[in-house]
């Protein structure tokens, strides 16, 4: 359930396989604090804050014995849930963001649109297994649970790349940096839905 102040929110999410506690503020300085028990994972969450310029203070605990993809997943949602609860009404936001970001041979796209809607379509292109520690097949996992947990449609695509390190980390970098232009506040647009519809 998260709890939220003026562009700040906070996570607490239990469930049988995960427990996650988790802080966000949008108008930070990328401070972080990360430990889910996938250094790898907690290298990408960091990433997210420092480019997006978000302070992420996030504990997790998993059935990392059974499983990766409990805590990744739960973790991508968490950190939605928080965004969303961040962003309030949305009032006045840019709401919708994109980036097109460099790592060395790779290049990524990302794109997010915080309109009310879940949707998500993500292709990192890695082929091995493993990323450090991390199962590279649960990228996806972990931005599918973040565009359910914001209410948000994500797209992450690597367009081309030589190291698998390399092409997930400039899908992370992207998305922190359509995140960023996303939860913008647009200085014309205060106490205005970003919507002709009235609801978002």
């Amino acid at each position: 359930m998260a709890a939220a102040t003026a562009r700040s929110a906070r996570v607490d999410r239990e469930t049988s396989e995960t427990a996650i506690a988790l802080k966000l503020t949008l108008d930070g300085c990328g401070a972080y604090a990360v430990a889910t028990g996938i250094r790898f994972l907690d290298h990408m969450l960091e990433l997210v804050a420092r480019h997006g310029g978000f302070d992420l203070d996030l504990r997790a605990e998993g059935d990392l014995d059974v499983d990766q993809h409990h805590t990744v997943e739960d973790v991508g949602i968490a950190l939605g849930e928080a965004f969303d609860g961040a962003l309030g009404g949305r009032e006045g936001i840019a709401r919708a963001g994109s980036f097109l970001m460099p790592m060395d041979e790779a290049l990524a796209l990302a794109a997010v649109d915080f309109g009310g809607r879940c949707a998500a379509v993500v292709d990192v292109k890695a082929r091995a297994k493993l990323v450090g520690d991390l199962q590279t097949e649960l990228v996806a996992d972990f931005f599918e649970g973040f565009a359910r947990g914001a209410r948000a449609n994500v797209h992450v695509r690597v367009l081309y790349g030589r190291s698998g390190h390399h092409k997930v980390e400039a899908a992370f970098k992207a998305f922190a940096r359509a995140l960023a232009a996303a939860c913008r506040l647009e200085p014309g647009l205060a106490g205005t839905l970003p919507s002709t519809k009235g609801l978002l």
